[in-house]
């Protein structure tokens, strides 16, 4: 089963383009995180960690690069996820520019449960 489509804006500044003006590749992977924290929480995520002693990583990501976001340009990152296994969760996600005709950048990425040990650990309900 996959999630509803959550939405989080992203404002593109002049300190994450790079010389030409363009979003500098790997900033996509932080806009990505922010808005996968955004449908997690931040408290849930601090509590699971001192509480619980679980945490996620990334296990894989595979990111297409389409069109280059610019300064000034406000991005629609869209999110969906799906529960793989007790123990992968797999993340799509897409930043759209304003009145883009399809996303500028695709990710797929996975995600994993791990304890204080790095050792994995079953999925905790994620908040919806």
């Amino acid at each position: 089963m996959t999630s509803r489509e959550y939405h989080h804006k992203v404002q593109i500044f002049y300190e994450d383009t790079d010389h030409s003006g363009v979003v500098y590749h790997a900033n996509y992977l932080k806009y990505f995180e922010r808005a996968r924290e955004q449908i997690m929480g931040a408290a849930e995520l601090v509590r699971l960690w001192r509480e619980e002693g679980l945490g996620f990583a990334v296990y894989k990501a595979d990111i297409s690069y389409h069109e280059g976001a610019e300064f000034g340009d406000e991005l629609d990152i869209r999110t969906t996820y799906q529960k793989e296994s007790d123990y992968r969760l797999i993340w799509t996600q897409e930043a759209w520019r304003p009145g883009g005709q399809k996303p500028a950048v695709k990710a797929i990425i996975h995600l994993v449960c791990l304890d204080r040990d790095k050792q994995l650990k079953p999925i905790p309900p994620i908040p919806d």
